[in-house]
């Protein structure tokens, strides 16, 4: 029997997801339900999905799978709709960052024997069903929360499907998985929403702080591009972790403007030399949480064609760039021109071929 896949919402992970079965297994069948019309037409257009529709209803019988894809708040309310369509064999399971809350309800309602917890840990700042992609969650952690009374047969074959999605599956409990997220995932976008405003509301009247911004600030604020709505639910679902890590992360952040004002040298230096030794620590493979960025650096004269004929010469030689800019505030960079490359055998090979046509070239 053909294997069924249902989605309800089909958004960047939704649509992910939904595209990587597509790639993984083309003859599986894929139903989905998304309050936005032009999603569903979009994704039937391309043949990501095989039925939509316009409400949950029997098209949802018979799914080997549910994935809960809207926003968390969401996913929770929509499990007394899904509930008459489940059967035994079937494993429901959602992609919020938050899980704790539709954990709780779906014991209330009963469906914990039928309910494993879902957080693939990818995304971009980016949102909705035309930025998703196949390869979204490939090589990501794919974090799962089973229920107490999830059968291990099932736990195993979602285990395995999400290898087959070339995902690196994740066994955690959920309030575990809500205090680490908590963490490491939600108080940074707070952070870099909180910095931004603050940089909003304090500028001078010329804007030189915005004008003047340099990677350093740009690489830590990107996130705050992120969708407001995704994480106003998330911020008021995991309110109770959150909020106890806000109050350790201020009280940190009192810890060293006490440093500073004490001129305490050897505690300043203290607090940078810790940090960067665990963040060097941190994992830098593709399969890691936080991905290496293959980077070379080079300086180029200003004038008309000099970045058109570093990308011929890169070109020519079938290196494919993922991004290519002027940097503009160099504070903490050499190099003029900034070039990204998928993967480090292909920025090792641009700084041999741009050294030979003698530019210099400084390597990250």
């Amino acid at each position: 029997m053909k294997q069924k896949i249902g989605f309800i919402g089909l958004g960047l992970i939704g649509g992910s997801i939904a595209r990587a079965i597509r790639q993984y297994f083309p003859d599986y069948e894929i139903v989905a339900f998304d309050k936005n019309k032009e999603t569903l037409a979009l994704a039937a257009q391309e043949s990501v999905i095989d039925v939509a529709v316009s409400t949950i209803d029997g098209n949802f019988y018979h799914c080997s799978y549910i994935f809960l894809c809207a926003p968390v708040s969401y996913n929770t309310a929509y499990l007394k709709q899904v509930a008459p369509y489940l059967h035994e064999d079937c494993i429901l399971t959602d992609v919020g960052s938050v899980k704790t809350n539709i954990h709780r309800e779906a014991e209330a309602l009963g469906l914990g024997r039928y309910f494993i917890g879902g957080h693939p840990m990818a995304g971009s700042e980016k949102s909705g069903y035309v930025n998703s992609k196949a390869m979204l969650i490939e090589n990501a952690y794919y974090v799962m929360t089973p229920s107490e009374g999830a059968a291990k047969e099932k736990v195993d074959r979602y285990v395995e499907f999400v290898k087959e999605l070339r995902a690196i599956p994740v066994l955690l409990e959920y309030q575990e998985h809500d205090y680490v997220t908590g963490t490491i995932s939600h108080l940074p976008h707070i952070i870099a929403a909180s910095l931004v405003n603050f940089v909003r509301d304090t500028d001078t009247k010329e804007e030189l702080m915005k004008n003047l911004a340099a990677g350093g600030f740009k690489d830590i604020t990107r996130i705050a591009s992120s969708s407001p709505t995704m994480w106003q639910h998330i911020c008021l679902k995991n309110k109770e972790y959150i909020s106890g890590i806000l109050g350790g992360y201020i009280q940190e952040l009192g810890r060293a403007k006490d440093l500073i004002d004490r001129e305490d040298a050897q505690g300043i230096y203290h607090l940078f030399e810790t940090s960067r030794n665990y963040r060097n620590s941190i994992p830098a493979s593709l399969a890691g949480p936080i991905k290496k960025a293959y980077e070379v650096y080079c300086d180029i004269i200003d004038e008309a064609g000099g970045i058109a004929a570093i990308a011929t010469i890169l070109a020519s030689n079938n290196l494919n760039l993922k991004n290519i800019g002027i940097v503009h505030n160099r504070e903490f960079e050499e190099g003029v021109l900034r070039i990204e490359f998928y993967d480090e055998a292909s920025s090792k090979r641009a700084a041999e071929l741009l050294q030979k046509f003698r530019y210099v070239v400084y390597e990250r």
